[in-house]
């Protein structure tokens, strides 16, 4: 705390006084001039020197003081030790002409009322704060016990100024002192005060030239609030379970209710969606991994099947090949060896009347896809070892995070089965493009992990936040609940720490480079899903450029998957 017009040294000089120049002056002369001014102070200046011209004593001639002269910026310890030397300093300006003078008694004087304003200044502060504020001296005295802590603790301050702190607080539970003991400061700590109250206080030790001389500490009474967290976090939770019944109950008037977002390019996406579930029409869903694609397919099969009707999703990519054939259409018993007595219904059999999710469908074997190929044309299948032809009954959907076009001209997807299913073809776009929603979806999972581990969360700061916000998200909308877990597992005292977060908090200026960041500064008029889509396009044609257009090789040094180059190559027009 610094109050420059209590301590000016300008401010306290005495300026009526008398400033003779004329050193031929007899002894008589100087004891006339310095009786005809008094009260005022006479100094006499010789060359570059100036003298205070007193008499000490009635009987005693005309004494010449030598004086000290200072400037008027001088610092109050800088005064202080000229006057232990001079009974008077002559003060001056910036052009060296005297302006004032000063001595210990008018210094000292100027002092204590400077003292006197001070400790009414920081007096009607300490009463006006409604925090609580301690302050004691290096014995643990109560110097400073503001009305705040009055309230908080009921302890009057006349009762404990000047007594120990520890005659009213068990010593274990002081803060204070440990910050008395070893000069360590906290900020914002929860601390338990008593058995039954909890305080968020900051506390700092006191330092004079190097000497701890004290501690202070300010408390805020946060029992109140804690206790309120917690009636809000279980009114949360009864809200949150209350939202899984009504979703349930009204999951098939809005089957995209469990698809959070509410971007440009998802709504967009989801209306896509709607028009090609109100037909029977096969669709084929593009995505990279972890966007969500399931999700779609099940609100397609919401619109288009009656409500008990099965969904039967295979994952082609899991399923090892030699077991693909009985796994799709099933077995009869005795159909191989180790083969179930009563045989298998498959996948497609008990799709019947529902609707069959062939994901990622680029990983099919060759020769399961001529097989799913005559189902899709005529709606008929044999299972292993069976001689009996069964109707298939169901509507297709197929995703895949792969470019199936560039499969079908290296030879590895039929062509034939690529036009069957590419009748509606719809892309899931990833989370990167679409930061809206990263914003909405952090927030869902944070309240949703924060009941499942029975941790509350706070909240989520702005630092974190733009951090996320600027990470790629390669693994899409799994990746971010993953990540979002990770930092409420790792959270202190319902505080998210951006120290958490699994990737480097400037993975995007990394990612970008010097070039694109300074772009995205230079146009600052422009919406930030532009600005970033201007980026994106700068990074995949310096790649192309590197790899000779090869785009197999590009997708590669990206980390992408090639249909998702081909889809990011046509978004952004680039031939």
């Amino acid at each position: 705390m610094f109050f420059p017009n209590f301590i000016d040294i300008e401010k306290m000089i005495n300026k009526e006084f008398v400033l003779l120049h004329d050193k031929r002056l007899s002894e008589g002369d100087l004891e006339t001039v310095v009786e005809k001014e008094y009260p005022k102070r006479v100094f006499l200046q010789t060359n570059q020197n100036i003298s205070l011209l007193s008499r000490l004593r009635e009987d005693e001639g005309i004494r010449c003081l030598p004086c000290k002269n200072v400037s008027n910026s001088a610092e109050i310890p800088h005064v202080l030790e000229e006057l232990e030397d001079y009974s008077c300093i002559i003060v001056s300006n910036n052009n060296r002409q005297p302006i004032g003078y000063l001595t210990s008694q008018e210094l000292s004087k100027n002092l204590y009322t400077s003292y006197q304003y001070l400790h009414t200044y920081i007096e009607t502060i300490l009463d006006t704060i409604d925090e609580s504020c301690t302050v004691i001296d290096r014995d643990k005295k109560v110097l400073v016990w503001t009305k705040g802590a009055e309230r908080i603790f009921s302890i009057k301050k006349e009762d404990i100024i000047g007594k120990p702190i520890t005659d009213f607080f068990n010593p274990d539970r002081l803060e204070l002192l440990n910050t008395l003991k070893d000069g360590s400061s906290v900020y914002h700590s929860q601390h338990k005060a008593r058995d039954n109250q909890v305080v968020l206080i900051n506390s700092n030790p006191i330092y004079c030239d190097e000497d701890m001389i004290g501690a202070v500490v300010s408390e805020t009474d946060i029992t109140s609030q804690i206790k309120l967290n917690k009636e809000l976090y279980n009114t949360t939770e009864r809200l949150f379970n209350l939202e899984k019944e009504v979703n349930k109950l009204t999951s098939t008037n809005n089957p995209f209710i469990k698809i959070r977002g509410n971007s440009k390019l998802l709504r967009s996406t989801i209306n896509k969606f709607e028009k090609a579930a109100s037909t029977n029409a096969n669709i084929l869903i593009y995505g990279e991994s972890g966007v969500g694609k399931e999700l779609f397919a099940k609100a397609v099969h919401s619109i288009r099947e009656k409500e008990k009707a099965p969904f039967v999703a295979i994952n082609c990519g899991a399923i090892p090949e030699p077991l693909f054939e009985s796994e799709i259409f099933g077995y009869e018993k005795g159909a191989f060896s180790g083969a179930d007595n009563k045989g298998k219904k498959g996948q497609v059999e008990l799709a019947k009347n529902g609707t069959l999710l062939l994901d990622e469908i680029g990983e099919m074997p060759l020769d399961m896809q001529v097989k799913m190929l005559r189902l899709l044309q005529e709606n008929k299948f044999y299972s292993v070892g069976g001689t009996k032809e069964k109707e298939g009954d169901f509507r297709v959907i197929a995703a895949t995070n792969q470019d199936l076009q560039s499969l079908v001209k290296e030879g590895k997807f039929r062509e034939d089965l690529y036009y069957r299913l590419n009748v509606v073809s719809i892309e899931v776009p990833p989370l990167r493009e679409r930061s809206e929603d990263i914003i909405e979806l952090t927030h869902y999972y944070l309240h949703e992990v924060s009941i499942k581990y029975n941790k509350p969360i706070h909240g989520i700061s702005q630092k974190v936040m733009q951090t996320m916000l600027q990470y790629e998200w390669p693994g899409n909308i799994r990746e971010l609940k993953n990540v979002v877990e990770r930092l409420v597992v790792f959270s202190e005292n319902g505080e998210i720490k951006l120290d958490d977060l699994p990737f480097e908090t400037d993975s995007a200026k990394r990612m970008n480079g010097d070039n694109s960041i300074s772009t995205i500064h230079e146009n600052n008029g422009r919406s930030l899903n532009e600005r970033l889509q201007e980026v994106e396009r700068d990074l995949i044609l310096k790649e192309l450029e590197k790899v000779d257009g090869n785009k197999a090789v590009c997708a590669e040094n990206l980390h992408i998957t090639r249909a998702t180059l081909y889809n990011r190559l046509k978004k952004l027009g680039i031939n």
